[in-house]
């Protein structure tokens, strides 16, 4: 019995798919199909794939060719698998003609000729673009970093952007500028908003009432009350309003998440999360008013892990800050210490202030690490008190977790539901109540003795 052996996504399953099949089938007695986990897929830069693994086996299988089916999970297992199934052919489409010589060692090789004019690519971009409008004030380097991301994301295109950073306009001389965030949204279906917080309300509030979908950089609002307001908007117009924080999509994330949940390291009893980056900030210059504080700059960020370990039940947060002088509103560093019923939490935040910028998570039986950067990592270790029993795990992280956001975005419009949010309302909404403790005056100031830190 002649035994073949091919790979592939099938995502869409489609003629070509269909015809590459046949022939693959017709090269022996018995065909094994591999089709690409989520995780091999972003591993591969494939992120945007329409349907779920099950579907896409789902649809391999109904196709009635192929005698077996497997996953294809890691590098260099196709090596692995046509020794354990005894494959004598491999075969793939003649696009990639020259890529897989190195398995001639292990079976023979055959390169298809692909049906022409038909390919998943082709059949997800032909799909109603979303134009995304960037709208964003003086936070122009994240919004800058949004704009370069769109380009990987099939589904969704930039309408253009609104700024006042001319370093912004400059950088993306190909996106239409556009002068006034009405002009932006009449262009759009939907709006990235990252302007001043304290604006943030009023600038959701005109996107939904206009009729576009909102992507919004956390904090949402600065009061939980108006947070709730417009997500109640967002569902009575048949809108997505979803909360941007990057790491919440990225995969080392999700999977320490899930370890967490399997009680890998026991019963958590403590989280600790530090955000900080150094900004110089001069308070006696106009821009000052459109700068981001440590608070809100950093503070969703470390509160997201915080929120989806222990919840958002705490029983009450003590806020500490250093305010920068002359200043309110904008503080240099913030440390906010949480009291749960059975545990304890805490966050650091500065942008004046540097510190290293790990998450820990402390259990009954052992602790996660994430080293700095977490909240752009692909790497955390599992650590216990018999050091050989410690883990490392490793994924693939490509555009910061950005593009992955983005993805999630385009699918939740195109599904008209929230399954793709990876931040709940009730997470939204506490790190909007946890910020409006903050903006209330509920905090302890630190008192400075000596020189102001710098930032830089």
């Amino acid at each position: 019995m002649t035994k073949v052996i091919t790979y592939g996504t099938y995502d869409m399953l489609h003629y070509g798919h269909v015809r590459l099949l046949e022939r693959a089938k017709a090269l022996g007695d018995y065909l094994i199909v591999g089709v690409t986990s989520d995780d091999f897929d972003k591993a591969r830069g494939k992120i945007n794939i329409k349907e779920s693994l099950a579907e896409r086996v789902a649809g391999v299988r109904a196709t009635g060719l192929a005698d077996q089916i497997i996953i294809e999970e890691y590098e260099g297992q196709k090596i692995d698998d046509i020794r354990r199934y005894g494959v004598d052919i491999f075969t793939v489409g003649s696009d990639w003609i020259g890529r897989f010589d190195y398995l001639k060692e292990f079976c023979n090789v055959v390169y298809l000729e692909r049906t022409e004019g038909v390919s998943s690519t082709a059949l997800r971009s032909s799909d109603r673009q979303i134009k995304l409008g960037l709208f964003g004030a003086r936070e122009g380097r994240i919004l800058s970093k949004y704009c370069s991301e769109c380009r990987y994301v099939n589904g969704l295109e930039v309408a253009g952007i609104c700024t006042p950073d001319q370093e912004v306009r400059e950088l993306h001389a190909e996106a239409t500028v556009f002068e006034t965030y009405d002009e932006l949204l009449d262009a759009s279906d939907a709006a990235y908003i990252i302007s001043r917080p304290e604006l943030h309300y009023q600038h959701v509030k005109k996107a939904l009432e206009r009729g576009k979908h909102a992507l919004v950089e956390m904090p949402i609002t600065l009061d939980s009350e108006e947070c709730g307001e417009l997500y109640r908007m967002a569902r009575e117009r048949n809108l997505i309003l979803m909360p941007a924080i990057k790491t919440a999509y990225s995969t080392a994330y999700n999977r320490l998440l899930l370890l967490l949940k399997s009680g890998k390291i026991g019963r958590v009893v403590s989280v600790d999360a530090t955000c900080t980056s150094l900004r110089e900030v001069d308070p006696t210059k106009e821009e000052f008013q459109d700068v981001w504080n440590s608070l809100c700059a950093w503070g969703p960020t470390a509160m997201l892990p915080i929120f989806h370990i222990l919840g958002c039940a705490y029983k009450r947060a003590d806020i500490t800050s250093l305010l920068l002088e002359k200043s309110r509103r904008y503080d240099a560093f913030t440390k906010i210490d949480f009291l749960y019923d059975d545990a304890i939490a805490s966050i650091k935040v500065g942008r004046g202030v540097k510190s290293e910028g790990e998450l820990i998570v402390s259990g009954t039986q052992g602790y996660l690490y994430v080293p700095a950067p977490w909240w752009k990592t692909d790497y955390f270790e599992i650590r216990y008190e018999n050091a050989e029993n410690n883990r490392r795990y490793f994924y693939q992280l490509d555009g910061e977790g950005i593009r992955y956001e983005l993805v999630a975005f385009v699918k939740a419009i195109a599904s008209g539901t929230e399954e793709q949010y990876y931040i709940s309302e009730e997470v939204a909404t506490s790190i909007s109540q946890t910020i409006s403790l903050f903006y209330s005056g509920k905090f302890t100031e630190i008192q400075y003795s000596g020189d102001e830190p710098k930032g830089k």
